[in-house]
C-alpha cells in the first residue's frame, strides 16, 4: 500500500473512529486526540503487512480509548461538580461514523460513563457499529463468549437506566414547549413539559457558574430553570441545534457559546398538564464549562446579534 493509499484509507475511516473515541471517552477533543495518536501508528506500520487497514484502526482507537478511559477514572474523581459529557454537533454526520446512532444521545454516553472500559467498548462496537462477537474478542483479546457477556451486561445497565423511547416529532414538540414556558416565564407551563422525576445535571468544572449538585422534582427543576433564565438571559440569545443526535439549546453570548442544554425524555402516564401517556423531560443536561463548548461555535450564524463584531 503506498503512503497516499495508507492516507486515504485513513481518512475514509476517520468519522468511525472518532466515533469509537468519543463515545468512549464522551469528549470530543480527547477523541480527536486518539485519532491523531491512531494516525501516528498507522504512519509507522509497514502497511505491506497489514491485511486489514479497518481492523488495524480500530482495535488501535479502541485499545488507546480503553487507556484513556482509565486514566481518566481518578481525574474525574476530583472534577469539580457535576461531569457531563463534551457536546458534539451532529448536523453534518447523524451517527458520528456509525451504522447505527446509538451510544450518542448525552443521556447514553453518561451512563456508558459508570461502566467498565472494556464492557463500554463491547457495548460500543455492538451496538453502534455492528461488530460481530468474533472482531470484538479479537479487539479486546478475549474470547467470544467473553465479548458477549461484556456487551450483555452493558446494554442490561443501559436498559436499567433509561425508559421507553420518544418519537422524534414529540421530543421537540416538548423541547419547543419547555423553551418558550421558559421564555415566558411561566411556571406552570414549564412544569408541564416535565416528568415528576426529572433530575437537572449543570457542568461548570469550577470555571464558571453551575450548580454543585444535581435537582430532583419537577417543582425544584423547574423553579431553577426560571432562575437561571432570569440571571443568564440578559444579553444571550438561545439557538435551536442539533447535537449528539438530537435537539439542544445553545445559549449564545457576544458571538460565543455560553450554555448548551440538553434533554433527555421519557414516556410519564400521569404528568400534570398532559394526557396520559404523553412525553416529558425526564433529564436537563446543562454543560456551562467553557472548555466543552468550543467545538460548538461553528454552530453560531455570522450575523450573530449578541456579537460585537471582533474577533
Amino acid at each position: 500500500m503506498s503512503q497516499a493509499s495508507a492516507l486515504d484509507e485513513f481518512e475514509r475511516l476517520r468519522p468511525r473512529l472518532f466515533g469509537i473515541a468519543y463515545r468512549m471517552t464522551g469528549a470530543a477533543g480527547e477523541a480527536e486526540d486518539l485519532v491523531q495518536d491512531a494516525w501516528l501508528r498507522w504512519q509507522g506500520t509497514d502497511h505491506d503487512v497489514v491485511r486489514n487497514a479497518e481492523a488495524f484502526l480500530v482495535t488501535t482507537v479502541t485499545r488507546l480509548s480503553i487507556n484513556a478511559v482509565t486514566s481518566a477514572r481518578a481525574t474525574r474523581e476530583t472534577y469539580i461538580g457535576p461531569w457531563l459529557p463534551e457536546p458534539v454537533s451532529t448536523v453534518d454526520d447523524p451517527a458520528l461514523g456509525a451504522v447505527r446512532a446509538e451510544a450518542l444521545e448525552m443521556a447514553v454516553v453518561l451512563l456508558l460513563e459508570r461502566l467498565d472500559p472494556r464492557e463500554r467498548a463491547a457495548y460500543i462496537l455492538r451496538e453502534a457499529f455492528d461488530y460481530p462477537y468474533r472482531e470484538i474478542a479479537r479487539l479486546l483479546e478475549t474470547s467470544e463468549a467473553n465479548a458477549r457477556q461484556l456487551a450483555r451486561r452493558a446494554r442490561e445497565h443501559v436498559g436499567r437506566e433509561r425508559r421507553s423511547s420518544v418519537d422524534p416529532d414529540e421530543r421537540a414538540r416538548v423541547m419547543t414547549a419547555f423553551v418558550a414556558a421558559a421564555q415566558a416565564g411561566d411556571l406552570e407551563a414549564l412544569e408541564a413539559a416535565l416528568t415528576a422525576d426529572v433530575v437537572s445535571i449543570s457542568d461548570g468544572g469550577g470555571i464558571v457558574s453551575a450548580a454543585r449538585v444535581p435537582m430532583t422534582g419537577r417543582d425544584k427543576v423547574a423553579r431553577f430553570v426560571l432562575g437561571a433564565v432570569t440571571k443568564f438571559a440578559v444579553g444571550s440569545y438561545p439557538l435551536l441545534v442539533e447535537c449528539n443526535g438530537g435537539p439542544a439549546v445553545l445559549m449564545v453570548r457576544e458571538g460565543k457559546p455560553d450554555t448548551l442544554l440538553s434533554f433527555d425524555f421519557s414516556q410519564e402516564t400521569q404528568r400534570r398538564g398532559a394526557p396520559e401517556g404523553a412525553a416529558g423531560i425526564s433529564r436537563l443536561m446543562f454543560v456551562r464549562n467553557p472548555g466543552k463548548l468550543t467545538h460548538l461555535e461553528a454552530l453560531i450564524p455570522p450575523d450573530d446579534p449578541t456579537s460585537d463584531g471582533e474577533d
